[in-house]
């Protein structure tokens, strides 16, 4: 038997809205699997979506969209405005049963028979109260008055089964998983699944893109969305076309990280789509000939003077004095949260055009680590992005208590996000046990980083010596796994991330941090810290999403 798993869902419209009640509804250790496909000695099946539930079991689903109903003797569907004899409820019990048999021959396969069943959905017909067929009782059927407790009605089927089988644990949602990738495969598998997910992910950036081509009439625009929404693409995209469209653009952000990466993506475009500037708002500054200023690692009340009200003023008297050639059509800010208010003022002063010029901002308030508040001194339009693109829907699930309003999931799947407790002085060489437990799981170096929130790692510190440059290309490198920190490796990423939390104590800004810690994964996520003060700080609902609210204070 061959199985094929399917993590992106290419879904019709009415198995669409029964992925999306799943993605509402399910817990973030449950499982959901769309379109899998399964081959035995008979035939070919093909399962709708396959859902383990923790604490339950696990049920295959085949959904019928349209009009659906039983004339006594067989199912029909009308589809293309013809009537068309189907058989759900026999493909649903095939599929499932085929799907049984290949998990349960797994030699990795250790649980006892688990609960099963098959279920038909009908997310357009809602059945006769007194509805009831020998081999499909009511309970058996989801219709269009279920959905909105699709998941319960799941969970209920499940635990009333009248026999002697255990409820499904994290170990066999794990099990289930890992079974369903396949056998007898390349070591290196976890790599392969998060390649699908890369691959989704930017599929569905760039149908994100469209927002561009809706505010290309606009030159003041604000685009705010949370972690993993496209934000960076977009803003790197928009630079791109307004630099293809004869337009001298700066893309500027404030971290050296972001910037290097800035910097690398838009060396590769063609030379006539490339912005006039890619980089760090301040090395904007260097260029028009101001001073470099104090080291900003050193913060003090004379270094923050400076980066924050000197230099600006400087930036701002120079701007001015730009020749027309110099200066930009319109400026683009990625992370724009970061920005001070007196950063702006230099900005509008480089504008060809200082009344119409173009000003494209990207934000995320929730990312707001630093103790500065700026925004644009212009009015602008507000753009929402609400959807999560970039995270598996594990990880997002868990980081949405620290969001300030609903994200959509459509990430693909992933393993469960992993909290190990540990007191704050052990969080680091947790961490570091995390970090070879990910390379040994078969995640190359160059997929995992370690981030911490509070003091840097010694592997950090030491890179750091041979300065900003030298340090931020080890981010590039293949061989080695990236160590930093939560407030530079804002709009990075990472697919295996290991945070570790390790500040002294609360203060005003580590909820920020945790926020930034938890979204820089794309497909597994560990982090290691004490539960009760990420409980202080991300609150009972975060604790309860990363499995830490039943330990003891």
């Amino acid at each position: 038997m061959t199985i094929t798993v399917t993590e992106t869902p290419r879904l019709n419209s009415s198995e669409r809205s029964t992925w999306q009640a799943l993605v509402a509804q399910l817990e973030p250790n449950d499982l959901l699997v769309p379109g899998q496909r399964v081959t035995d000695h008979l035939k070919d099946h093909e399962v709708d979506f396959v859902v383990g539930i923790e604490g339950a079991g696990i049920v295959c689903l085949e959904v019928k969209g349209g009009d659906v109903w039983h004339d006594g003797d067989g199912w029909w569907q009308k589809r293309g405005g013809r009537d068309k004899q189907i058989e759900p409820v026999r493909q649903a019990r095939e599929a499932c049963y085929a799907l049984r048999d290949f998990i349960e021959k797994d030699p990795r396969w250790t649980q006892r028979r688990q609960r099963w069943d098959h279920v038909v959905v009908l997310p357009h017909t809602e059945l006769p109260a007194d509805f009831d067929l020998p081999d499909c009782p009511r309970w058996k059927i989801i219709d269009r008055t279920d959905l909105p407790h699709l998941v319960d009605r799941l969970r209920e089927i499940l635990v009333r089964q009248e026999l002697e089988r255990p409820l499904l644990d994290h170990a066999g949602i794990d099990q289930l998983r890992t079974a369903l990738s396949g056998r007898g495969l390349p070591q290196r598998d976890v790599v392969a699944r998060a390649l699908i997910n890369n691959d989704a992910a930017d599929a569905l950036t760039e149908h994100q893109a469209v927002i561009l081509d809706a505010i290309r009439l606009l030159n003041r625009v604000e685009v705010r969305g949370g972690a993993g929404s496209g934000k960076t693409f977009l803003a790197m995209e928009q630079a791109r076309r307004l630099a293809q469209r004869g337009q001298r653009v700066a893309l500027v952000c404030y971290s050296h990280g972001l910037a290097s990466y800035l910097e690398r993506i838009a060396a590769t475009w063609p030379r006539n789509q490339q912005p006039g500037y890619v980089g760090e708002f301040h090395d904007l500054g260097k260029k028009w000939g101001a001073p470099a200023g104090p080291d900003e690692a050193l913060r003090n009340d004379e270094t923050v003077q400076f980066w924050e009200q000197d230099l600006p003023l400087q930036m701002a008297d120079l701007a001015a004095q730009l020749p027309t050639g110099q200066r930009f059509d319109s400026i683009v800010v990625d992370e724009a949260q970061d920005f001070a208010d007196a950063w702006w003022d230099p900005l509008l002063a480089a504008l060809k055009d200082p009344v119409d010029g173009g000003i494209y901002v990207f934000s995320d308030e929730g990312q707001r680590v630093f103790n500065r508040h700026g925004s644009p001194p212009v009015p602008l339009v507000p753009l929402i992005l609400d959807h999560n693109l970039r995270n598996t829907r594990q990880i997002a699930n868990a980081f949405q208590p620290l969001v300030d309003h609903p994200m959509r999931f459509l990430g693909g799947e992933g393993p469960a996000v992993t909290f190990i407790p540990c007191r704050r002085d052990e969080a680091m060489d947790a961490g570091d046990d995390q970090i070879d437990a990910l390379l040994d799981e078969g995640w190359r170096p160059q997929d995992v980083a370690l981030l911490t929130t509070g003091s840097r790692h010694p592997e950090q510190t030491e890179r750091q010596k041979g300065g900003h440059k030298a340090y931020w290309d080890t981010f590039w490198d293949n061989d080695q796994v990236f160590f930093g920190h939560v407030l530079g490796f804002k709009g990075l990423e990472r697919r295996a991330v290991v945070v570790v939390v390790n500040e002294e104590s609360k203060f005003e800004r580590s909820r920020e941090r945790l926020y930034v810690g938890l979204s820089r994964a794309r497909d597994q996520l560990v982090v290691c810290g004490d539960p009760e003060f990420i409980r202080e700080v991300g609150g009972p609902d975060l604790a309860r999403r990363l499995g830490i609210s039943g330990l003891e204070k």
